[in-house]
């Protein structure tokens, strides 16, 4: 028996986490399956704040802020799937590992957040997850990483 997919548009995305401008990078979650898997897009655009300094002349997304919307993506993809709307979730980073970069991702491009729980069940704090993202089919990141999720 399958599920439906779901899905988290800005409205939900923004009653899930806390993060606000500059630091939701998130657009939308597509594709989510529960709490196993989901696919986070941002529309990377030239006037966020970070392209000012990295780099002048050379706008590319600073890596930390690709694992940082894997993350966000994860936070969503879970908080959609246990109903967490307007509860107050907040999650921390505990690790990150296995990380590569393998391409720039840069003002224009569509990332695409691929991200699929590893470990984690529902009521439990502690979350494992692996992350994908690619630009135009092309992986541009890669990481695992482990989250608290501080349910409130």
């Amino acid at each position: 028996m399958s599920e439906q997919l779901l899905s988290a548009d800005i409205a939900l995305i923004q009653r899930i986490i806390p993060h606000r401008y500059p630091f939701l990078l998130v657009d939308k979650v597509v594709d989510i399956d529960g709490y196993k898997s989901g696919r986070g897009i941002k529309n990377v655009t030239m006037n966020e704040p970070h392209f000012q300094g990295h780099f002048p002349g050379k706008p590319i997304m600073p890596g930390v802020t690709i694992i940082e919307a894997m993350a966000q993506t994860a936070a969503i993809m879970v908080g959609t799937a246990l109903d967490m709307a307007d509860k107050n979730m907040l999650v921390y980073f505990m690790a990150i590992e296995k990380t590569k970069f393998r391409r720039m991702v840069v003002p224009g491009d569509v990332l695409e957040l691929s991200v699929t729980t590893v470990r984690g069940k529902p009521g439990g704090k502690v979350w494992k997850f692996s992350g994908v993202a690619t630009v135009d089919g092309e992986m541009a990141a890669e990481a695992e990483f482990t989250a608290m999720m501080d349910l409130g």
